[in-house]
């Protein structure tokens, strides 16, 4: 007869397939046997959200979009157009090796770049959470489908025995 193995000795031996550190081991042992164990990645992300981390994500969410790039392009081309042929009487803000718009253009980048950074680091920690939720709940649905697939097969095994009862009844009931 073939020993049945224990939850937390199927988890131990899926963990061990993955080589996962030891400390790590026993909290995701106690979880997948004991807890639910799915979570709300974003829910959770949001309540640690500080102020600086909703305005990095909306600054990453302008910058990143065709209003931004056309409104920017359309300033790029009224600052060059003002300077070289409106403002031709030698009162030019900016003449033409436009100094004064690299500079502006320099310190956009400056701080636009560290900005969207940010909340590019976020994201990828956010999917970094969610991608251990999904293998968490991956392992716990794997060791469900071996407790049904076990529980199954007795049950399969109880019908065997049933039938294998009430046809010997039956056999004896016609002798």
């Amino acid at each position: 007869m073939e020993k049945r193995l224990t939850k937390k000795e199927i988890v131990k031996m899926l963990l061990k397939n993955n080589e996962l550190e030891a400390q790590d081991e026993e909290e995701l042992l106690d979880l997948l046997v004991d807890q639910p164990i799915s979570i709300d990645v974003d829910k959770q992300e949001e309540a640690k959200m500080t102020n600086g981390d909703r305005l990095a994500d909306k600054l990453s969410e302008i910058a990143g979009s065709w209003e931004f790039i056309i409104c920017f392009s359309g300033f790029l081309i009224l600052w060059v157009v003002i300077n070289s042929y409106v403002l031709t009487n030698g009162s030019e803000v900016d003449p033409y090796p436009f100094i004064l718009l690299n500079l502006v253009l320099s310190c956009i980048a400056a701080l636009q770049a560290p900005v969207i950074m940010m909340s590019q680091n976020r994201q990828a920690a956010k999917d970094s959470l969610r991608n251990q939720n999904d293998y968490r709940t991956d392992l716990k649905s794997e060791l469900i489908l071996e407790d049904l697939h076990h529980k199954m097969e007795e049950i399969l095994k109880n019908q065997r025995k049933i039938l294998r009862i009430i046809d010997s009844d039956e056999e004896e009931d016609k002798k």
